[in-house]
C-alpha cells in the first residue's frame, strides 16, 4: 500500500496485545521487507548499539546496509528497501521524498507515528494478521474553509513552499508571522487544528506544517515574533 507521499510500498510494524518482546515485531517487519521487489537493504537505528536479535543477523547478510541517527541523510535511502527501527516523530517528518524501493517502520510509540500513518496510509503488521486500511485522514471530509483570507493566505504560502525543494523558505515565514502580529483579529478565530487540516490537504511538507501551526500556537500563547524589518509592517491582502 502506498500514498502520495510514500509512492511505494510501506508498512509499519506494531506491538500486539499480549506480546511480551518485540523480536516478533522486528520479525515481521524484516519478512515482509525482504518480500518486497528492490534495491539493496538498509536498516536505520537511532544507536549503534541496540537490542534485536534479527535485526542484528539481518545485518551480517551480504550487501546490507547499517545506518544511524547521526549523520543520517534521508537520500542515502533512495534504491534501497528500508528497515527503519523506532523512529520519533521528527525523523519520520523527515522522510518526505525519500525515493525508497519499500519502507517499513517498527513502531515503538503510537503517538510518535500516529501523524505519519496517516500520510502514509501503511500496511500494519500485527500479530497473526496484516491491517490494509485508507487511513482515518485520507477518510477525513474536506476541511472547511477557514474565513478572513485565511484560506488564501495557506493556499498561497502552499504553493510558495511546493516551488522549494526545502520546503517553506524565511521571507514567507516572515510574511506570516508579520500578519499575525498586524492582523490578529484574522487570526483569533482560527483554530491551531484548522490550520494542520487545511496545510495537510494542501499536501504540505508535515516540517512546514509544524512550523506554521507552532507559529499560531505561540500567538494564542501571547508570544510576539521579531520579524525582519523588510517585512516588519507586512500584512496579506
Amino acid at each position: 500500500m502506498s500514498s502520495d507521499q510514500f509512492p511505494f510500498p510501506v508498512a509499519i510494524s506494531r506491538l500486539s496485545k499480549g506480546e511480551t518482546s518485540r523480536e516478533p515485531q522486528n520479525v515481521r517487519a524484516i519478512n515482509w521487507l525482504l518480500d518486497q521487489p528492490g534495491g539493496p537493504v538498509v536498516v536505520v537505528t537511532p544507536r549503534r548499539q541496540f537490542d534485536g536479535d534479527s535485526l542484528k543477523r539481518l545485518l551480517t547478510q551480504p550487501g546490507v546496509l547499517h545506518l544511524t541517527w547521526r549523520g543520517f541523510a534521508t537520500g542515502s535511502l533512495d534504491g534501497r528497501r528500508v528497515a527503519y527501527a523506532w523512529p520519533d516523530r521528527k525523523h519520520l517528518h523527515d522522510l518526505w521524498g525519500v525515493e525508497a524501493d519499500a519502507l517499513t517502520v517498527i513502531e515503538w510509540n503510537e503517538e510518535e507515528t500516529a501523524e505519519w500513518v496517516g500520510d502514509a496510509n501503511p500496511v500494519q503488521l500485527l500479530q497473526g494478521r496484516t491491517v490494509q486500511e485508507t487511513s482515518a485522514a485520507q477518510m477525513m471530509d474536506t476541511p472547511v474553509p477557514l474565513p478572513n483570507g485565511v484560506e488564501g493566505i495557506l493556499e498561497y504560502v502552499a504553493g510558495m513552499a511546493a516551488g522549494y525543494s526545502t520546503g517553506l523558505k524565511w521571507n514567507e515565514e516572515d510574511k506570516l508571522m508579520a500578519d499575525m502580529m498586524n492582523r490578529p483579529e484574522r487570526w483569533v478565530p482560527i483554530t491551531v487544528e484548522q490550520v494542520r487540516a487545511k496545510c495537510r490537504a494542501l499536501g504540505m511538507r508535515p516540517n512546514d506544517i509544524d512550523t506554521i501551526a507552532g507559529f499560531l500556537q505561540r500567538r494564542k500563547d501571547g508570544r510576539r515574533f521579531i520579524v525582519r524589518s523588510s517585512y516588519r509592517t507586512f500584512r496579506f491582502n
